[in-house]
C-alpha cells in the first residue's frame, strides 16, 4: 500500500524533504510518494484541503505557511501551541486536522544524539528572533539550560519572544546584537547572511572555553556563520542534521516508527561511509 505525503511551501522547489522521506521509506517501510506542492500564498488552506481530499496521508509545511498551518488545525500538540506554528500535518476521521511542530525536537536530537553536545546547565545564545527560533525554544527549555539569551537586530522582537517563553523556571532574555556581553556554551544562529555572505558584527570572544556553534542554516559548504565560528568555537555544526531529524520526527508522528537518520545525513552530505 502506498502512502502519499507532501511538503507545502512557496517557494518549495529547493526542499530536500522528498529525498529524505524516500530514504526513510527504503529502510523497509511501505512504499511512499512524497511531492513538493507550491501553495498559493493567498490560498494555502485550499491547497491543504485538496491534498487530503485526494488521498494525502500527511504533510510537512515550510515557509511562509507555518503560522497559518497552526491556525488551520483542529488539534495541535503542546509544542506546536508553544511555538504557535506547525510544520507537520495529518488527519483522522474523528478529530479533523492535527498539527505538530517537530523543528525543536529535530534541533535537540541533532545536538545531543549526533554531536553529543550537552544542553543541560549551559548558557545558550540564539542569534535572530524569527519564526524558526519560535519553533525551537520550547524543546530547548525542556533540556534545562541555565539561561537562554535571544539577540536580534530589532530588540522589540527579541524581547517579545523572551517574554512569550519565560515562565518555565528558566530565564529567557532578549537583547540587541550590539548589547551582547559575556561567553556562551552554545551559540545557535538563525540569521541568514544573505547573498553577500556577511553576518552582522558579533563579539570575537563570544564562546566559553568549550563553547559550541550551531547554524540552523545549511549549504553545500560552510555557511557564513560556521566559517566565522570555526576558529573560535570548540565544535561547529550546520543545520543539515536538524533537517533530517525533524523529518524523522514527522515520520514518527505519521507512522509510529522512527527511521535511522545517520545514513540519511551521510547521503545528503555526499558521504558513503
Amino acid at each position: 500500500m502506498s502512502h502519499r505525503y507532501a511538503v507545502f511551501g512557496n517557494p518549495v522547489a529547493h526542499s530536500r524533504s522528498p529525498e529524505i522521506h524516500q530514504a526513510f521509506a527504503r529502510q523497509g517501510y511501505d512504499e511512499v510518494t512524497y511531492e513538493r506542492i507550491e501553495a498559493p500564498r493567498d490560498d494555502f488552506a485550499g491547497a491543504v484541503k485538496a491534498f487530503f481530499i485526494n488521498g494525502g496521508n500527511g504533510a510537512n509545511v515550510t515557509l511562509p505557511f507555518k503560522e497559518e498551518a497552526f491556525r488551520l488545525c483542529d488539534r495541535t500538540t503542546e509544542r506546536a501551541r508553544r511555538a504557535e506554528a506547525v510544520n507537520t500535518l495529518w488527519r483522522d476521521q474523528d478529530h479533523g486536522l492535527h498539527g505538530d511542530n517537530t523543528d525543536g525536537a529535530g534541533l535537540v536530537r541533532d545536538m545531543r544524539r549526533n554531536h553529543h553536545w550537552q544542553i543541560e546547565g549551559t548558557r545558550i545564545l540564539i542569534l535572530g528572533a524569527g519564526g524558526a527560533v519560535r519553533g525551537v525554544l520550547g524543546p530547548l527549555l525542556e533540556e534545562e539550560p541555565d539561561e537562554i539569551v535571544i539577540a536580534n537586530r530589532t530588540v522589540d522582537k527579541a524581547d517579545a519572544l523572551a517574554e512569550h517563553f519565560n515562565g518555565a523556571g528558566i530565564p529567557v532574555y532578549g537583547c540587541g546584537l550590539e548589547e551582547l556581553r559575556g561567553h556562551f556554551d552554545v551559540v545557535i544562529n538563525s540569521i541568514s547572511a544573505g547573498l553577500d555572505g556577511e553576518l552582522p558584527p558579533l563579539p570575537e570572544a563570544l564562546f566559553s572555553q568549550r563553547g559550541c556553534a550551531y547554524d540552523m542554516l545549511y549549504g553545500a559548504g560552510d555557511t557564513a556563520f560556521v566559517a566565522w565560528a570555526r576558529p573560535k568555537a570548540a565544535e561547529v555544526a550546520d543545520g543539515l542534521g536538524m533537517l533530517v531529524e525533524q523529518a524523522a520526527e514527522s515520520w514518527f508522528m505519521w507512522r509510529g516508527a522512527r527511521p535511522d537518520t545517520a545514513p540519511v545525513i551521510r547521503m545528503l552530505r555526499g558521504e558513503t561511509a
